[in-house]
């Protein structure tokens, strides 16, 4: 069953430290069978607060999802989105 990672940016707090976050995060991925689904494109926040952006990738399954986020490569990307902005990150299981 497909599992989605859910990345939901509140708040930007050092630009630099998000600047170091992409590059990694996007090598993070070399060898993980993520698929990119929405990528900080247009939104409308239609209940709740209003967020700054939102990333949707989807994996084959949730052991598939760990697997990157507790990834080396990744758990080193995360310090630095943890230093540049407050976010919100979950995991949804698709349905088949």
């Amino acid at each position: 069953m497909s599992a989605y990672l859910i990345f939901i940016r509140d708040r930007v707090r050092d630009p630099a430290a998000l600047a170091e976050y992409g590059p990694l995060a996007q090598q993070s991925t070399a060898g993980h069978p993520v698929t990119p689904l929405a990528f900080y494109g247009p939104t409308e926040t239609l209940e709740g607060a209003e967020v700054d952006g939102v990333v949707l990738v989807r994996f084959p399954d949730k052991a598939a999802a760990k697997a990157w986020y507790d990834s080396p490569a990744y758990t080193e990307a995360r310090k630095f989105r943890h230093l540049g902005a407050d976010y919100r990150v979950v995991i949804a299981e698709g349905v088949d």
